[in-house]
């Protein structure tokens, strides 16, 4: 570099940072007498050769001092944290439907960590670069000096307005990525200014100040216009990227993208996530003609359960035109309805929250979603989402109803007393209706709609009982053990007692139950037809035989089938959310299980596979207590819990999944021959009555803490790791998941 530019380099840095040649670290290398720019360039000669001592030697204790002191600058400290951002966190858990969270101070200090440890990541990428990267190293110090004091400038990028946040030493957000061509494309348009003093009359400004944010801004935004005019296409391929797998490949995949994605940000983000399952990315093709490009996100909790889905649009929408992308590879997952409907009613619980504090009138179709008309409001939170009483509470509830149900004010009930006090006048009743006393329906008029729970618990007969058309919460009908007369509203938001019953004949039940449907002491099911769908548990403990039987189209939680011992006649629903509990079938004759089954399946007692064909996925336990020979036995491609093999004798014969979340259970296998263990156990590994290691051959990360073995054997695989591990994949089997910018 000539003494021109290099003159030039130094005046910008002065003018920007006026203080610099006068500031303790410059002094220390130089003379009182020499002038401003003597000072800098004795203070970057300084630097470079610090610099160079530890990228030539590549002494980790070096690195570690140089970070260290970087880091004491740079990164945020927990007292600065602002109140605010924890407030952020309680906020959208509440946007999410998880209630009003409460921090406690330890919940604060775990925050408090990630942040710092996130910052700690992305300065390192920056630091490495400077360091060790063949590229920068035809950078001058003082160009480097320019990029890393700019980058302290820079907050979180926004997609919409091409702006980096002011970063300041509250700022929380990581910093952003090293994008090499940027920094390259940024130091060129520096050069050139001081060069002829020329440049884009959009940064002409930026360049005569030296501002490294504007003028980095600009070089992105040029960047993403230009693929914005040159690749528009919605071709591409999605990536899985397996539960437990190496995080840095996905996280690397997503850097320079600004998708906003908390994956792309701090390393453990990207690391929590895939710790907590599956992770699928959908990337279209790049001017190359690759697939590079990040454009949604499908984050699994587990196997089979969607966590959240993101795109790249504003607040992390979806683009239009990639709906049909994505709404294509929703179909592969069980609980893709469950998860819109869920998505959909939080974002529309958080529009109705805000029009209603800033006192805009609501639609006739969201007053019935506020007051749960259709359907209960789902969150993913444990209990009811706290927004909904909130926001009623600021509203004339009796004339929300009044226009929903087409009644008049005064013909809505808001309290048990006024009810009580003229039962013909009312037709509706917002709240729940307690009628514990009640032995007898004579002479009981009840409203056409109950908005909360109806409590009818020792009603021993249906006759003269004529139920509400709808039930917003749970009928508790419990004491009945008779169905004659009986008709039950179209729909029950809640559960649906009919515990006592135990006959079928002249049950017609709702089309949708939303909770759980306890039917605990029915024995047959002659006569029985169940709802379409059921949202949360459907008890059928007591059932000894599936004769006549039609389950659900759905179960949205578990299955208990627990007392049936013969699966002849039995068709499964397609979808069951939870549990399947099938404990007491001894003979998988005639059994067809659904594809995927979320949580636990209980197959305890079955002793042979002979036609058993086992779910897809399994996303929680997978019992097989009692088999003891594999012969016919197909698993499932990934179990998300534990498998339970307790019995099994011999390994000929048998595919194990390639993915065990938990722990796999073979204690009673005493040779190693015909065993393909899975490409990932995540829990211990039970092989105790293994006589020889010979043949065994682990997941080539398997950490032996985990394997449940004889000491001899241990020690026989600790002796010859190479002869008992499998080897790691080569880059030829990663290359599907990793993508390099």
């Amino acid at each position: 570099m000539n003494n021109e530019m290099r003159n030039g380099w130094i005046d910008i840095i002065s003018k920007m940072y006026k203080d610099l040649h006068n500031s303790e670290r410059v002094l220390h290398v130089s003379k009182e007498s020499d002038k401003k720019r003597e000072r800098l360039l004795n203070y970057f000669n300084r630097l470079e050769k610090i610099h160079k001592r530890v990228s030539e030697s590549k002494n980790k204790s070096d690195e570690k001092l140089l970070k260290g002191f970087y880091y004491d600058l740079y990164v945020i400290k927990p007292e600065d944290i602002p109140e605010s951002y924890f407030q952020n966190q309680v906020k959208l858990a509440r946007e999410r439907g998880y209630g009003n969270i409460e921090l406690t101070n330890e919940d604060k200090k775990r925050m408090t960590d990630q942040v710092i440890e996130d910052q700690k990541h992305s300065l390192d990428k920056w630091i490495e670069y400077f360091l060790y990267d063949e590229e920068s190293k035809s950078y001058e110090m003082w160009e480097k000096y320019w990029v890393f004091q700019g980058l302290q400038n820079l907050g979180k990028y926004d997609k919409k307005t091409y702006k980096f946040s002011k970063r300041d030493k509250t700022t929380v957000y990581p910093f952003p990525p090293v994008e090499r061509e940027f920094i390259f494309t940024t130091l060129h348009l520096m050069e050139d200014y001081i060069k002829d003093k020329k440049g884009d009359e959009e940064i002409k400004s930026a360049l005569g100040s030296g501002n490294f944010k504007m003028l980095y801004e600009y070089v992105i935004k040029q960047s993403m216009l230009k693929d914005k005019l040159q690749s528009n296409t919605t071709s591409g391929k999605w990536v899985k990227y397996e539960q437990g797998s190496d995080y840095n490949i996905l996280r690397d995949s997503l850097q320079g993208y600004y998708t906003g994605w908390c994956t792309a940000a701090g390393e453990n983000f990207a690391k929590s996530q895939l710790a907590g399952g599956d992770f699928y990315v959908y990337y279209s093709l790049d001017n190359n003609g690759e697939a590079k490009v990040p454009r949604i996100a499908i984050r699994m909790d587990g196997k089979n359960k969607i966590g959240e889905i993101r795109g790249i649009a504003d607040k992390q929408n979806m683009e239009p035109e990639m709906m049909t992308i994505l709404e294509e590879k929703i179909k592969e997952f069980p609980d893709r309805d469950k998860y819109f409907k869920k998505e959909h009613d939080m974002k529309l619980l958080t529009l109705i929250d805000k029009k209603v504090n800033n006192n805009i009138e609501l639609t006739l179709d969201e007053l019935k979603f506020l007051y749960e008309v259709d359907s209960k409001i789902e969150g993913f939170g444990y209990e009811k989402d706290p927004r909904i009483n909130e926001i009623k509470n600021k509203r004339n509830i009796k004339k929300d109803c009044a226009l929903i149900f087409d009644v008049k004010e005064e013909e809505v009930a808001l309290s048990q007393e006024e009810w009580e006090e003229n039962q013909n006048k009312f037709k509706i009743f917002v709240s729940d209706l307690y009628l514990y006393g009640l032995t007898s329906a004579d002479g009981l008029v009840l409203p056409q709609s109950v908005g909360g729970n109806l409590f009818l618990d020792n009603l021993t007969s249906a006759e003269g009982l004529v139920l509400p058309q709808s039930v917003g919460g749970n009928l508790f009908l419990d004491n009945l053990t008779s169905a004659e007369g009986l008709v039950l509203p179209q729909s029950v938001g809640g559960d649906l007692y009919l515990s006592k019953l135990t006959s079928a004949d002249g049950l017609v039940l709702p089309q949708s139950v939303g909770g759980n449907l306890y039917l605990s002491k029915l024995t047959g099911a002659d006569g029985l037809i169940l709802p379409q769908s059921v949202g949360g548990n459907l008890f059928l403990d007591n059932l000894t035989s599936a004769k006549g039987l039609v389950l659900p189209q759905s179960v949205g939680d578990n299955l208990f089938l627990d007392n049936l011992t013969s699966a002849e006649g039995l068709v499964l629903p397609q979808y069951i959310g939870g549990n399947l509990n099938l404990c007491s079938l001894t003979s998988a004759d005639g059994l067809v299980l659904p594809q995927s089954v979320g949580d636990n399946l209980y197959l305890s007692k079955l002793t042979g596979a002979d036609g058993l064909v086992l779910p897809q996925s399994v996303g929680g336990n997978l019992y097989l207590s009692k088999l003891t020979g594999a012969d016919g036995l197909v698993l499932p491609q990934s179990v998300g819990g534990e498998l339970y093999l307790g019995c099994l004798t011999s390994a000929v014969g048998i595919v194990l999944p390639q993915y065990i979340g938990g722990n796999l259970n073979l204690g009673s296998l005493t040779s190693a021959e015909g065993l393909v263990l899975p490409q990932n156990v995540g829990g211990n590994l039970d092989l105790w009555y293994l006589t020889s290691a010979e043949g065994l051959i682990l997941p080539y990360d398997f950490d032996l803490n985990k394997l449940i073995c004889p000491s001899y054997i241990k020690n026989e695989i600790l002796q010859n790791p190479d002869k008992y591990f499998r080897k790691p994949p080569s880059e030829e089997e990663n290359i599907s998941v990793h993508h390099k910018r």
